[in-house]
C-alpha cells in the first residue's frame, strides 16, 4: 500500500491540468484578439491571421506536452495497480451473506440515507421492496429465516431522511463557521447527551465563546457590542453558568485567558484558542453524537465493512491460493485462519487470544481467569483440567475447574 501511496502523489503532482487548462486559455485569447482585429479592421485578415499562425502552433504544442504528462502518470500508475492488485478471479464457493440478502439492501439504504443521498436511497428501497431477494442457504445458515426481510421492510426511510437531512444543514451551517443550528440541536437534546456524558454542548459553546472572543477582524461578523472581548463576556454570562458543575476548570481557563489578550499567542492558552482544527473536531462530534441519538454509529457500517475487506483481500486471496495448492479446507466459520492488520480506527471490540491453545476466544469459547489471575480459554482450561484439580500453565498455584471465573471483554 506504500508504493500505491507514493505512486498516487506522483501522479496527482505530475497529472495536474492547471497548466493545461492555462495554455488552452491564452489559446482563446489569442483568438479572441485576432477576431476582434478582424471586426475592426477586415482588410487585416490575411497578416492577422499569419502573424496567428505560430503562436497557435506553439501554445498547441505546450497542450498537447501537458497532456503526455498527464497520460504517463496515469500510466505508471495503472501499471502500479496491475502489479499490487493482479486481477485474479475471487473464490466463490461460499458467500456467507448468501442467507441474508435483506441485511445487505438495508445497510446499502442505510448508508445511501446516511451519505445524503436521498432520492437514490428512495429509488433504491422502492425496488428492493417491489423485487424482494431470496435468501439462500449457507453452511452457517443451512435453514434461513424470513426475519430480516421485515427488518428491511419497516426502515423509516422518509423518518430517516428527514433527520439526516436536518444533520446536513447543520454540518453545512458548521462548515459556513455558524455554531446557532448546532447549539440549539444540542440544547434541544441536553438531557440525552449528558446520560450518554457527552460534552457537545459545552464544546460548542466554548467554540463559540473563542470565536466571538478572536473579534471581526478574524471571524468577519458584524463590529459590534456582541462581538469581540464585550460579546464573548456577554455570552459567558449567559451561557456559562449551567455548565460550571461539570467544566468549572475550563470556563476558569478561558476566563483567565482574557488577562494574555495582546500576547495571546505566547501565552499558556494559545492551543485553546487556536480554531485551526477546532472546526472540524467538532464537527466530527457534532455528527458522532448525533447517529448515536439514533442508535447508529459515527461511520457508514457498509463504509467499514468495505474498506476492512479491501484491506484484508490480498491477504485472503494469497490465503486462498494456498490453501489451493496443499488441497486443504478452510474449516473454521466464525473466524478468519489469519490475523489482518486493521487500522486502530477499525478496531470495536476487545479480543483475548489463549496463550495455550493461541485461538481468538469466542462467546462459545469465553476467556476464563483462573484463582492466581492468569487467563486462559474455556476449552484450554477443560483440557488442562480433565475435571479435576489442575496447575496452571504459568505459575506453581492448583485450582479446581470450578474456581474459574468467567472473563467479559
Amino acid at each position: 500500500m506504500d508504493t500505491l501511496q507514493l505512486e498516487l502523489a506522483r501522479m496527482r503532482r505530475d497529472a495536474n491540468l492547471k497548466q493545461s487548462v492555462d495554455d488552452v486559455d491564452k489559446i482563446i485569447e489569442q483568438l479572441e484578439r485576432a477576431r476582434e482585429t478582424i471586426v475592426a479592421d477586415p482588410q487585416s485578415a490575411p497578416i492577422t491571421l499569419s502573424k496567428l499562425q505560430n503562436p497557435l502552433k506553439s501554445g498547441f504544442d505546450k497542450v498537447n506536452d501537458d497532456m503526455a504528462k498527464t497520460y504517463k502518470a496515469h500510466n505508471v500508475y495503472g501499471k502500479a495497480l496491475d502489479k499490487n492488485f493482479p486481477v485474479k478471479k475471487l473464490p466463490t464457493e461460499y458467500d456467507a451473506l448468501a442467507s441474508h440478502p435483506s441485511l445487505i439492501n438495508r445497510a446499502i439504504a442505510m448508508h445511501l440515507l446516511r451519505e445524503g443521498q436521498f432520492s437514490v436511497a428512495s429509488t433504491f428501497l422502492d425496488e428492493a421492496r417491489e423485487n424482494p431477494p431470496q435468501p439462500a442457504p449457507t453452511p452457517g445458515s443451512p435453514h434461513p429465516s424470513q426475519s430480516d426481510a421485515g427488518d428491511f421492510t419497516s426502515l423509516k426511510s422518509s423518518e430517516l431522511q428527514h433527520k439526516f437531512a436536518n444533520m446536513y444543514a447543520i454540518l453545512h451551517e458548521l462548515k459556513a463557521h455558524n455554531l446557532h443550528p448546532a447549539i440549539s440541536w444540542a440544547r434541544s437534546n441536553s438531557v440525552e447527551l449528558e446520560r450518554r456524558g457527552s460534552n457537545l454542548e459545552f464544546e460548542l459553546s466554548k467554540l463559540q465563546f473563542v470565536w466571538l472572543f478572536q473579534g471581526p477582524s478574524i471571524n468577519g461578523l458584524p463590529d459590534t457590542y456582541e462581538n469581540g472581548l464585550e460579546g464573548a463576556l456577554l455570552y459567558a454570562r449567559e451561557n456559562f453558568g449551567r455548565f460550571q458543575g461539570r467544566f468549572l476548570r475550563d470556563i476558569q481557563q478561558l476566563a483567565t485567558a482574557m488577562a494574555f489578550r495582546s500576547n495571546l499567542r505566547d501565552s499558556p492558552y494559545h492551543h485553546t484558542f487556536n480554531t485551526e482544527t477546532a472546526w472540524g473536531d467538532v464537527a466530527l462530534s457534532f455528527t458522532r453524537e448525533f447517529c448515536s441519538l439514533l442508535g447508529l454509529s459515527a461511520e457508514s457500517p457498509l463504509y467499514i465493512a468495505a474498506t476492512a475487506g479491501a484491506i484484508a483481500l490480498p491477504t485472503l486471496l494469497k490465503l486462498a491460493s494456498i490453501v489451493k495448492e496443499k488441497r486443504t479446507e478452510w474449516t473454521t466459520q466464525d473466524e478468519l485462519p489469519v490475523e489482518i492488520a486493521l487500522p486502530g480506527s477499525m478496531i470495536f471490540h476487545a479480543i483475548f487470544v489463549c496463550p495455550v491453545s493461541k485461538e481468538q476466544t469466542t462467546e462459545s469459547n469465553p476467556p476464563m481467569m483462573m484463582p492466581c489471575g492468569h487467563v486462559v480459554a474455556k476449552e484450554s482450561l477443560q483440557r488442562l483440567s480433565k475435571g479435576g484439580r489442575f496447575k496452571c500453565p504459568y505459575c506453581p498455584n492448583e485450582s479446581q475447574p470450578k474456581d474459574a471465573m468467567e472473563i467479559i471483554l
